[in-house]
């Protein structure tokens, strides 16, 4: 069945005054730049219209624009204190043993001094052993090659959070 109206979550983004909206985009990524063409097209049909807005706008992002967003995630392993998304989104190291959790610490630091900057990933719904591997994975690209991956990982991390931004009431 196909509906040819907006839904509500996404009406009310669609309705929010910019400031707001720009807050409310600034908590799924915090690229400013990423933000701002997001709000020059709105209002969006449907849901799908703003994640295929959000993936043109991620593809469009300098260096500098992809640093300002990776500055926004914490390390994983490492949430956010007080941060309930960070939590969420890094739910499978929760349970990790402490010596994993050394293990991803170690890492994250080896991974940031090689890259200058977090390694990220879309963390929702994988195992702290599935993230320890991919860092272990990952460390080793030419600098070029993991830039894109990251890129591609905040796109997946930003269509997450703009799905709960806009989902019904």
């Amino acid at each position: 069945m196909t509906s040819t109206s907006t839904p509500p979550g996404l009406a009310r983004f669609n309705t929010l005054e910019e400031h707001a909206a720009h807050a409310a985009l600034h908590e799924a990524c915090a690229s400013t730049a990423w933000a701002k063409r997001l709000l020059a097209t709105r209002p969006y049909a449907t849901a799908e219209d703003l994640y295929a807005a959000s993936d043109a706008a991620m593809a469009e992002l300098t260096a500098a624009d992809l640093d300002e967003a990776m500055a926004g995630h914490p390390p994983i392993g490492r949430p956010k204190p007080g941060d309930p998304t960070s939590a969420r989104e890094q739910r499978g190291m929760a349970g990790a043993s402490d010596a994993l959790k050394a293990e991803m610490l170690e890492l994250n630091l080896a991974y940031q001094e090689r890259f200058g900057h977090v390694f990220l990933i879309c963390a929702t719904g994988r195992t702290g052993e599935q993230m320890r591997d991919a860092v272990r994975e990952r460390i080793g690209n030419p600098p070029e090659r993991e830039r894109e991956i990251v890129r591609t990982e905040l796109g997946k991390i930003n269509r997450i959070r703009l799905a709960r931004l806009v989902e019904d009431d």
